[in-house]
């Protein structure tokens, strides 16, 4: 699996970016802020099915979304330029996007459309000009044409696409009692004059294809697969996946959750298995010589390379269907099919190198893929964390902390208001250091390179205005301080007290 989006994190929310001083509980509502802002754009799915005993068959496939606008209420949705303009260098087809994106919805919207439609209060929530020119073209057409049209004549509206077919009949059908639609297929509706008792009985049979339960599974659109996913509970294989989980979260299931907790859960129980390959490959860096790499595309070539291949059993044999061919021919990265298509590559291949080189015992010539998730086993349910408090999230259960570097202490003197955006512009020639205040004139540094934090403390050991030490919580921390000033009032009074009493004894 693999998704593009309008936008990552919001700009326009304070203190939004991802810091190392996050929680996973803190990360998950800066993501969930943006989560809601930024809409899905592509979606990519590869199936990986195996064949034989050594061969796997990909069937890619590449769709557009775009937000079901069939319903009571719009949907907004925020654009990055930076985003925008990433994905126009890869060659991101934004008219597909916008004409032609599949809709979807998540379960709350449903039920909302749903009521809606039993009450009778439904309507064409299109609100551009475009939309609204197709649908008043299609209704003086048809006007014009039953004014002089007899009981069973019919006509033929052409050129709707998407969400058209249907707002189109739903349209004519509340307008006119006298009409009735069908749809032709090929961008086409006939429209038929009937009797108004004709009209009821064609209503109420099955041939009715704007029933309440088929303008649902229009409306629904790519969540109906969505939801044959979560059915399959098949291994959901990404790469950074976090992003990706919450939206699908988001867009097909339901509004993301307060909180953290229930949203782990729900992915849980949507998804059993899902792997990480972000996480998979940080462990094979830390195992074998493997470069340091952080695309995706250069993980897949590194794997591909003769030099990490194991002596053992050949890798397993990846083989695109003809009519995902241009895959094989032609890389194709940050367009969704393509890169699921990799990750799921990756994961096989790295799966394969771990399992020949975990074991002395010789490795069976065509290990089955049973073999890989074993071998996989600790890496199941375990998403990448980017810059936190933690490595990964388990979402089957706690999170185990990471291991940074220890945090640094920067005492300020002389040097009178600094923020953290200065302290920041200070050190980052040596470092991305996340910065926090801890007191008026006290500062902490957190970095992910042990290096770095040598460096600092190293180069700072003599600066004029900042003094740069290791962060002892005991020593450091406000709420000790505090403790150890209160404990300190309090047995200074017993003491005064035990005096003067025993002075008063004598």
């Amino acid at each position: 699996l693999d998704m593009e989006f309008s936008g990552l994190h919001s700009t326009a929310l304070q203190n939004n970016e991802p810091s190392l001083f996050d929680s996973p509980a803190e990360r998950y509502v800066k993501a969930r802020q943006s989560v809601q802002r930024f809409t899905l754009v592509q979606l990519g799915l590869a199936i990986f099915s195996k064949e034989n005993s050594n061969k796997y068959v990909v069937h890619s496939y590449n769709f557009f979304l775009f937000p079901s606008t069939l319903g009571i209420r719009d949907v907004e949705f925020t654009l990055s330029a930076s985003s925008i303009q990433f994905l126009s260098h890869y060659g991101f087809d934004y008219n597909k996007f916008l004409k032609d994106g599949i809709p979807y919805m998540n379960e709350v919207q449903e039920e909302i459309l749903r009521q809606h439609l039993l009450a009778g209060t439904w309507k064409v929530c299109s609100t551009n000009y475009a939309d609204r020119d197709v649908l008043k073209k299609a209704i003086d057409e048809v006007t014009s044409w039953i004014v002089a049209a007899k009981e069973e004549d019919t006509m033929i509206l052409q050129d709707l696409n998407g969400n058209h077919m249907l707002e189109v009949q739903l349209v004519l059908r509340e307008a006119l009692e006298d009409v009735w639609t069908e749809p032709l297929g090929d961008k086409k509706v006939m429209v038929k004059k009937v009797s108004p008792k004709h009209r009821q009985l064609l209503e109420n049979s099955s041939y009715d294809h704007c029933q309440e339960k088929l303008i649902l599974l229009s409306a629904r659109g790519f969540t109906n697969l969505f939801q044959i996913l979560v059915k399959a509970k098949k291994p959901l294989v990404g790469h950074n996946m976090l992003m990706d989980l919450m939206h699908l979260h988001d867009k097909f299931y339901r509004p993301l959750p307060e909180s953290y907790e229930e949203f782990k859960r729900n992915i849980h129980n949507l998804f059993p298995i899902i792997i990480d390959t972000k996480t998979v490959i940080k462990s094979v860096q830390k195992k074998y010589l493997f470069p340091r790499v952080s695309s995706l595309l250069e993980i897949y070539e590194v794997l591909c390379s003769s030099n990490l291949n194991p002596k053992g059993p050949p890798c397993p044999v990846i083989d695109l269907v003809s009519g995902c061919s241009r895959y094989a021919e032609k890389k194709s990265p940050h367009e969704a099919g393509y890169d699921a298509f990799i990750c799921g590559s990756v994961l096989l291949m790295s799966a394969h190198l771990l399992l020949c080189r975990s074991t002395d015992d010789a490795v069976e010539a065509e290990p089955s893929f049973s073999q890989y998730l074993t071998v996989l086993a600790e890496h199941v349910n375990k998403v990448n964390f980017i810059r936190g408090g933690v490595s990964s999230i388990n979402f089957s259960g706690e999170d185990a902390p990471c291991h940074h570097p220890p945090a640094l202490v920067v005492h300020v003197r002389g040097w009178p208001e600094l923020t953290e955006r200065q302290i920041y512009q200070e050190f980052k020639a040596h470092c991305r250091f996340d910065v926090r205040r801890l007191s008026k004139n006290q500062f902490i540094l957190l970095s992910n390179k042990y290096k770095q934090v040598r460096l600092v403390l190293r180069d700072y050991r003599h600066h004029p205005h900042l003094q740069v030490s290791v962060y002892r919580h005991w020593r450091h921390s406000p709420s000790v301080n505090c403790l150890l000033q209160i404990s300190g009032i309090v047995a200074l009074w017993s003491l005064l007290a035990f005096a003067l009493g025993g002075n008063r004894s004598c």
